[in-house]
């Protein structure tokens, strides 16, 4: 299967497969929006450091968002929010559902959504994510993943969302067959008031991630863009070039689409 695919900044990824067109955890703030997760301990906050390669009425039409949570600023802005209503269908969790109302649509890990459009039809199934260590994870909400099956295809595309490599993500994903292309969000997110805990993935868990799936290609974004992240690019890049999958990996040029097949 072969998709164009259009990196727009950190989670926000535009996908064109088979006349369907699917965007991820929209934010299309600015750089300079600075942004605070509403918890009880003060510090949870961020700054964006890059602006969006594309603006919201560059992307266009879009056939489903798939929104791994709704409650964190680098997954959904202000600017972000404005494009939902005109979206064909928003997938997204349970309790971000019932926030957004309207065409969101809530699922539960292991749910499955079929979405059709143009040429395609695509069976997307929620993977389960865990947004932090497990105590803290509680403390910042559900978040979902995204398992993509196309029709007529043998391989599936994973989406990781916000999440640490756990247990539970190796048994979901096992049943799935064949990774073509996993997408994951890196960047060892961390904030001031939990000091070393990481909210995300950092390379070497990318690293586990990409061998314990057999993903044939590796996508790394949410990695850059904003100040809470704290591996970048380089780092990622050398951590899977010394477990010897530097050639598995796909990097995006943000703005700029690309055939990526899988």
């Amino acid at each position: 299967m072969k998709a164009r695919l259009t990196h727009i900044g950190a989670a926000t990824l535009l996908v064109e497969v088979g006349g369907l067109r699917i965007l991820t955890d929209p934010a299309f703030d600015r750089a300079g929006a600075e942004h605070s997760v509403p918890t009880a301990v003060p510090g949870f906050d961020s700054t964006k450091t890059a602006d969006p390669a594309l603006a919201p009425e560059e992307v266009g039409n879009v056939d489903a968002v798939l929104l791994s949570h709704d409650h964190h600023f680098d997954n959904l802005d202000a600017e972000g929010r404005r494009l939902l209503p005109g979206a064909g269908v928003v997938l997204t969790t349970e309790a971000g559902a019932a926030r957004l109302k309207g065409n969101a649509v809530g699922l539960r890990p292991g749910e499955r959504q079929r979405v059709d459009a143009g040429e395609g039809a695509l069976e997307v199934t929620a993977t389960p994510a865990r947004h932090g260590p497990p105590l803290l994870a509680r403390v910042s909400g559900p978040v979902i993943g995204f398992l993509l099956r196309w029709e007529g295809e043998e391989r599936s595309w994973w989406i990781s969302g916000d999440t640490r490599w756990f247990g539970g993500l190796r048994s979901a994903l096992a049943p799935a067959g064949p990774i073509g292309v996993a997408i994951l969000h890196i960047g060892a997110a961390r904030f001031r008031p939990t000091g070393p805990a990481r909210y995300t993935m950092d390379a070497r868990e990318a690293v586990r991630a990409a061998r314990e799936t057999g993903a044939e290609t590796i996508i790394p974004i949410h990695c850059e863009g904003w100040s809470h992240f704290k591996q970048g690019p380089d780092e990622v890049r050398d951590q899977f070039a010394r477990a010897g999958l530097g050639e598995e990996v796909r990097w995006l040029e943000p703005g700029r689409p690309a055939e990526v097949a899988g």
